[in-house]
């Protein structure tokens, strides 16, 4: 199976979940996140808002701003391919449709935060291993951006069980995450 075929599989059958079975096991993988020292450390974390049946974050961020964390959410410049991140202070009001209709900062609302001031990044993808490889959307947009935080900074991702797969074929490019939380699980990746 070539990328783009699994990432067309995986696509198809998480469109086909039940709205109600991705909202309990987006309450439940966002449960085991909320645990994380990892997360209960971070001063500045930044996370995707969910789209089209992705784990959903709401939880997540609405957690985040009452603990006083400084949440970021990406804005996506499709032109030049990059993410910018932004500084969210009132969720959802802050934010509206932006590219591919995923929600994020609307114009008035942009506030940008350094990369480097960014200590733990929940990132969105279609497909994982239990190598920490991502399989994301194909754009590159989170390996770009990913290269601009600091060293430490934490790549955590939030997925559905059925989006763990044996192999999801990571090119020389795809940065691999730090953590992948699930409904079920919590996998760590860093070396021990």
């Amino acid at each position: 199976m070539s990328k783009n075929e699994l990432r067309k599989s995986v696509i198809t059958a998480r469109n086909r979940l039940a709205a109600e079975k991705i909202k309990d096991n987006s309450h439940a993988a966002a449960g085991h996140f909320l645990k994380l020292g990892e997360y209960l450390r971070a001063n500045t974390v930044m996370a995707y808002v969910d789209f089209r049946n992705e784990v959903q974050t709401e939880t997540i961020i609405r957690d985040a701003l009452s603990r006083g964390k400084k949440v970021v959410v990406p804005i996506t410049d499709v032109t030049n391919k990059k993410l910018t991140p932004s500084q969210l202070l009132n969720f959802p009001d802050d934010l509206a449709p932006g590219a591919w209709g995923i929600l994020e900062p609307r114009p008035e609302c942009v506030r940008p935060v350094h990369p480097a001031e960014i200590e733990l990044v929940i990132v969105p993808g279609v497909a994982f291993d239990t190598a920490g490889n991502r399989l994301g959307y194909g754009g590159g947009f989170y390996d770009r951006f990913l290269l601009t935080t600091k060293p430490d900074c934490l790549y955590a991702a939030l997925a559905f069980e059925m989006q763990i797969r044996p192999n999801v074929y990571p090119g020389e490019h795809d940065l691999p995450i730090h953590l992948l939380v699930t409904e079920k699980r919590v996998l760590d990746f860093r070396a021990t």
